[in-house]
């Protein structure tokens, strides 16, 4: 049997060197030239368009859904399946097997092997004492092991060893651990020699109803966080969490708030461009590293401060900025004072000339030459990203109008409930996911758009005007 801990999420990730963003060939003329046809205006998703058969067949071919986005009433019900599920199986009270559960990362297959492989060992890593170490009190007077002042058995408390605490200790030493973060859930015995798991159980009859609340938003998360197969969306805000199935070997998901991203790496969709690349293409838009490929394409160091300096028109004599003021020629970059008509004047350098004739600026022009072809070629792309990021966007914030709007007028107007008329949000947020996934092209995208908000639009309107 295969176990969950098997999972294992292989990197989509290719490698791809540094020259994969510098241009100059003729496939990335190509590249660029295949592109031109696709600028779409972000407010009113304009396309080319082009009536091919290929668009039927894309559209039917779409890959197979491989994950299942998960509301927190699902992770819930999740955990009170495999809790039961572990329960069972292993005939221990939920209590135990939900210790058990998070212990393993709240792998099902992981518990049952591991128990079954030697439950002893089990039990003592979990802290799942199967009797009390110390012999609880019955009827008399103990002293509580934190504050020293002495209770009747009624007025104490112990986990499974039998280690008697107050009431009021166990509250703080509970409340002290919530607040200290996710670690509660794994809570143990305040005795320092003793290793018994904390149950929910106790938490529940202990704990102050603000700290029991805290202790469940741990409990929910630890479903997502400690699994491997699930993750948080990404996007701002949403709440949602998404499972992932091994199926398509597709890594794109869109969750129901509309966001579509790479389980992979976590990043908005990308397919069919890799993570790495996608990486690189992060750190290129957020880093440094384009503003030094524009002065290098763009600019010169002064030859006496190597401050960068942009030449964009006038003569090719260069006066430095204060407090270096280096007079020098733009060309050879040598001092001034050397040049007159005899080098050619204020427009031109003969010492320039001869020196490039003997290869002297050859490896200088040709760093400087590559720059300037990666920052047309990165200018190139990011205008796209960001034209089709904008669309998005808007997409977005149509969506949003037509749920809070135009669904309501349709429903008066139709006089039908809202439920019956969610396919038209439904596929409205299929084509905002397309935006980032990358599956059908924009040409597609944008048709379906205009042709959704056209059409609820213009129902408005025709009832409007024959009532």
């Amino acid at each position: 049997m295969e176990s969950e801990d098997d999972f294992d999420m292989h990197d989509a990730n290719n490698e791809s060197g540094e020259d994969d963003f510098y241009s100059g060939g003729e496939d990335d003329a190509g590249a660029m030239a295949v592109y031109d046809d696709s600028d779409a205006d972000v407010a009113d998703y304009e396309f080319i368009d082009n009536d091919s058969d290929d668009s039927d067949d894309l559209i039917s071919h779409r890959h197979q859904q491989n994950y299942t986005i998960l509301s927190e009433v699902d992770i819930r019900q999740h955990q009170e399946d495999d809790i039961m599920r572990i329960s069972t199986v292993l005939a221990i009270s939920k209590v135990e097997a939900s210790v058990l559960l998070r212990y393993y990362s709240w792998s099902v297959s992981k518990v049952h092997d591991e128990w079954f492989a030697d439950e002893d060992k089990v039990r003592r890593s979990v802290g799942l004492l199967e009797k009390p170490v110390v012999p609880f009190p019955d009827g008399r007077e103990m002293t509580c092991g934190i504050c020293f002042e002495n209770y009747s058995y009624d007025r104490l408390h112990a986990a499974a060893c039998g280690h008697p605490f107050c009431k009021s200790c166990w509250a703080g030493y509970i409340s002290t651990a919530i607040n200290d973060g996710p670690g509660c859930l794994m809570l143990r015995c305040p005795d320092p020699s003793c290793a018994a798991v904390v149950g929910q159980d106790m938490v529940n009859a202990l704990a102050s109803v603000e700290d029991r609340e805290k202790y469940f938003r741990y409990f929910i998360r630890s479903y997502v966080e400690d699994n491997r197969k699930t993750k948080w969306c990404p996007a701002p805000g949403c709440d949602y969490a998404v499972e992932f199935i091994l199926g398509s070997g597709s890594y794109d998901v869109t969750c129901r708030c509309s966001y579509s991203f790479c389980w992979n790496c976590a990043e908005e969709a990308h397919r069919p461009v890799d993570c790495g690349t996608v990486a690189k293409w992060i750190l290129k838009n957020s880093a440094e590293s384009e503003n030094m490929n524009w002065i290098l394409a763009n600019s010169k160091p002064c030859p006496k401060c190597k401050r960068p300096i942009e030449k964009n028109q006038g003569c090719m004599h260069i006066t430095c900025t204060p407090p270096c003021k280096f007079e020098f020629c733009w060309l050879c970059l040598g001092a001034w004072s050397e040049h007159g008509e005899r080098t050619g004047g204020f427009y031109a350098c003969n010492r320039y000339e001869t020196a490039k004739q003997d290869g002297v600026y050859d490896e200088a022009e040709k760093r400087r030459e590559m720059a300037k072809n990666s920052l047309e070629r990165y200018t190139h792309y990011y205008e796209r990203w960001a034209t089709n990021q904008s669309s998005r966007q808007k997409a977005l914030a149509d969506l949003q109008q037509m749920q809070s709007v135009h669904l309501e007028k349709l429903s008066d107007i139709q006089c039908q409930p809202e439920s019956q008329l969610k396919f038209i949000t439904e596929a409205w947020l299929q084509n905002v996911g397309e935006f980032s996934s990358g599956h059908m092209p924009m040409d597609i995208i944008c048709r379906n758009m205009n042709m959704l908000k056209d059409s609820s639009l213009n129902t408005c309107k025709v009832r409007l005007s024959l009532g």
